[in-house]
């Protein structure tokens, strides 16, 4: 008896009957061997005898071991023949989007209260994404993953930032590296985070809201996560991620948003390169709770937040630094619902000079998995963008000023923009699914002299 594949016996365990005919046919399979071996009285027939009355009761249990033993030595065989590689794992997904918004005029610029622009990217028009996944298992503890992404047509020319999609990635179909990471787990609750691409809050904090997904999630970039994640844009750096109880982890990262010029900016920052550092607290006190609460701070040489959503460029190119916080909570009350919210706050002060900008933006959703069907989700989302509440930087620096045609005097965004999602995920089978959805935004750019636009989309995501 070899016992279980672990190599221990397990004596003091209760007995199936399967667990039976499969040390029974280990047996078995030991006495034939034995019995060619040795001399014809080697086994009497009282032996035979037993051994045959056991081969008769278990008959049944095991034909269905041998069946599943033979089915399984054909998967094996077929994985050895066909595998990718020993260590490398391939995977990633595909999305297909068609969309387009309705015809809207904006009160663009200068911001008086008179629509003088139309839209100029209203027409139907399609976008393809593809993102390759590369993990590579060095040992039990560490992984290499390599990510890269290929995608053509966008949803712009657009008048608000607001209305990009969370699956418009154009990089005129070539695949540009988007993830090149080192992970490695010292001990069982401490991971240590390098790389050249894809180190930032994004990649290093645990998201809150589960569904959260380019692919398989809500339709629009900013129902992706609280947009202060984004802040910095980083790429080149580290991490950790520290589970300190088995519900409360702290992730922090330091990242750089490297120049395209090595000498005017490196991972510690220069003329071009911005810089961001920050943690996430991460505690899930039930399983039916997930709660984050995030510090980040920024270094931008040119004022821009690079937020990717909403207001992120607070200062006319002046270099800033940033303090951002904020909160995100999920709320599962039953398995078909789950409530949840984030806000989010930054402050940016301007070096050199006197002033500071800050911008404020908060999401309500609501989540209803398996809705009509398993695999299926339903979601609404209701939140603001990123708007600039409040500033009194110097004169000529003011961006909601400077766009209403002042001089550039203190203040904030009188309006803000409402964006209001609705989508519904149907999962064709375990790797395809069909997403049509749409988006309102009102008072888009924070004018609300501006026309509603609305955003219909369908999205078809494969993933292997």
């Amino acid at each position: 008896m070899a016992g279980y594949p672990d190599g221990r016996f397990r004596g003091n365990l209760a007995l199936t009957r399967h667990e039976f005919a499969a040390g029974l046919n280990a047996c078995l399979d030991r006495v034939q061997a034995l019995i060619a071996e040795q001399t014809e009285d080697f086994v009497t027939a009282d032996e035979l005898a037993v051994m045959q009355r056991l081969q008769e009761e278990f008959r049944a249990e095991l034909a269905t071991l041998r069946g599943r033993i033979d089915g399984l030595e054909t998967r094996l065989g077929d994985l050895e023949n066909n595998q990718f590689s020993p260590t490398t794992r391939l995977s990633g997904q595909a999305i297909l989007g068609v969309q387009g918004r309705s015809s809207n005029r904006a009160d663009f610029f200068p911001v008086d209260g008179v629509k003088d622009t139309d839209d100029p990217g209203t027409n139907v028009n399609m976008v393809s994404t593809v993102q390759l996944n590369l993990l590579t298992q060095f040992s039990p503890k560490s992984l290499l993953l390599i990510g890269l992404q290929a995608g053509d047509g966008s949803t712009a020319p657009r008048l608000s930032s607001d209305s990009r999609l969370a699956y418009e990635g154009p990089t005129d179909r070539q695949f540009v590296l988007t993830d090149l990471t080192y992970r490695h787990r010292l001990g069982n609750n401490l991971a240590l985070i390098l790389g050249s691409n894809g180190v930032n809050p994004v990649g290093v904090f645990r998201g809150a809201n589960r569904v959260e997904s380019s692919g398989f999630g809500p339709l629009s970039a900013f129902a992706q996560r609280n947009p202060i994640l984004n802040l910095g844009a980083g790429t080149a750096g580290a991490g950790f991620d520290w589970q300190a109880t088995p519900w409360l982890s702290l992730q922090g990262v330091y990242a750089s948003n490297l120049a395209s010029d090595p000498a005017r900016g490196g991972l510690f920052g220069g003329q071009d390169a911005g810089t961001t550092w920050g943690f996430q607290l991460a505690a899930t006190p039930s399983d039916r709770l997930d709660l984050a609460f995030n510090y980040l701070n920024a270094y931008s040489p040119d004022g821009n937040l690079r937020l990717g959503i909403g207001e992120d460029q607070v200062t006319t190119g002046a270099a800033v630094q940033t303090q951002a916080i904020g909160g995100t909570a999920a709320w599962r009350l039953s398995p078909k619902l789950t409530l949840g919210g984030w806000g989010g706050y930054t402050t940016s002060d301007r070096l050199g000079a006197s002033g500071s900008a800050q911008t404020l933006n908060w999401m309500a959703f609501a989540n209803f998995p398996d809705l009509f069907g398993e695999g299926n989700l339903g979601g609404i989302y209701v939140g603001q963008p990123p708007k600039i509440s409040s500033s009194d930087l110097p004169l000529g620096e003011n961006i909601p000023s400077l766009l209403a045609g002042g001089p550039g005097t203190a203040g904030g965004q009188s309006d803000s923009t409402m964006h209001i999602e609705l989508f519904y995920r149907y999962q064709l089978s375990s790797h395809i699914a069909i997403t049509p959805g749409v988006i309102v935004l009102l008072n888009p750019g924070n004018t609300g002299a501006s026309d509603p636009i609305a955003i219909g989309a369908v999205r078809t995501s494969f993933r292997f």
